[in-house]
């Protein structure tokens, strides 16, 4: 995506105004919303009607598609006659009682950058309160940041990986993930203090690993991350093949450093690259767009460092369908963004049994 187009985008207020309208007309959710308006340049009318398309060939999972069907005509033509109030809405439904859709976020979000810390940690938490992920990657938290989040998302459980310096950590929504059982793996050869926090839980009655870690830093030190990264592969590897496994983070990885290891093991998959490579969501450190870290001189990298990653279950196939960056709009009150990094959002669909 060009500079110019990310300037014919409406603005973030008009964007989420969109997404309700999807939402409220399609009885679905403004994730599923997202979905159909980025990639259909913000168009109501075509993204409502790609989606009912998709309804009635079986390509969406929701219920009555033609009774929505009708009322959107009715509803698309009051909304260019009048705004839309409340008397015109179907009755919304939360996206984490969709019985099939599931979703990740992770997120450094840069506790070590200690200027307007509580603001910034504040915005993370509003996010994660609107997406309502049902599990959250968390890197470089902080004490400071691990009680605001604690404190401001009490629907959450915190798993830390660590509790001193900075660290990892998972969040599970409580009452919708069931934890079996947690490890934290300790890498042999870290000098920054860093591990991998394994998570074996149930999410909407399947079964999974969810996993997060924050590998080793800058690039001097690419032959011990590649060395964390192999450790990473080989732990999901032997993971239980009646799970899916759900991995990812700020890996601080370079292209070159996924090929020096010999590319990504048999079954394991990038879910950018397996939800279309989607070029606006690729950099997820982006000093061009993010001016959090300001560089000594005029260069300015834009990096694919923080990834997540699938391992198929046996049983049943869990498939990404969108992946997306999250955090994109600037802090008004302290005119910076949440973190350095932006969030990764991976929005999942539980499909049927996988044919033996």
């Amino acid at each position: 995506m060009s500079e110019s187009d990310d300037n014919n985008l409406p603005s973030a207020a008009e964007c989420d105004k969109i997404c309700q309208e999807f939402a409220s007309i399609t009885g679905t959710d403004t994730a599923l919303a997202m979905f159909y308006l980025q990639d259909r340049e913000w168009s109501l009318d075509r993204a409502l009607n790609s989606y009912f398309e998709e309804s009635a060939a079986g390509g969406v999972n929701t219920a009555s598609a033609s009774a929505l069907q009708t009322t959107t005509v009715i509803q698309t033509k009051k909304n260019k006659e009048n705004k839309p109030n409340s008397s015109n809405k179907i009755p919304e439904q939360a996206g984490s009682g969709l019985p099939f859709r599931i979703r990740v976020l992770s997120w450094n979000i840069d506790g070590l950058d200690k200027d307007s810390l509580r603001s910034r940690t504040q915005a993370v938490c509003e996010t994660i309160k609107r997406e309502d992920p049902h599990v959250v990657f968390l890197q470089e938290v902080v004490v400071e940041t691990q009680e605001i989040i604690q404190e401001l998302c009490p629907l959450y459980h915190m798993i830390p990986g660590n509790e001193e310096a900075y660290f990892a950590a998972i969040l599970v929504k409580i009452g919708d993930v069931q934890v079996e059982e947690t490890k934290i793996l300790p890498f042999p050869n870290t000098v920054m203090l860093r591990n991998l926090i394994s998570l074996k839980c149930i999410v909407k009655g399947e079964k999974f690993v969810m996993m997060t870690s924050h590998l080793e830093s800058t690039k001097e030190y690419s032959k011990e991350r590649q060395e964390q990264l192999k450790q990473c592969f080989k732990y999901i590897g032997a993971r239980d093949k009646g799970y899916t496994v759900i991995f990812g983070g700020d890996l601080n990885l370079r292209d070159n450093e996924i090929d020096a290891i010999g590319g990504l093991p048999e079954n394991i998959y990038d879910i950018w690259e397996i939800t279309g490579k989607r070029p606006e969501a690729k950099f997820t450190w982006d000093l061009m767009r993010n001016d959090n870290l300001r560089m000594p001189n005029r260069f300015k990298p834009r990096c694919r460092f923080d990834r997540l990653y699938i391992r198929h279950s046996e049983q049943k196939e869990v498939k990404a369908e969108y992946f997306e960056l999250c955090g994109l709009e600037r802090l008004r009150n302290v005119q910076r963004f949440c973190s350095d990094h932006w969030g990764l959002l991976a929005h999942f669909n539980i499909l049927s049994k996988i044919p033996k």
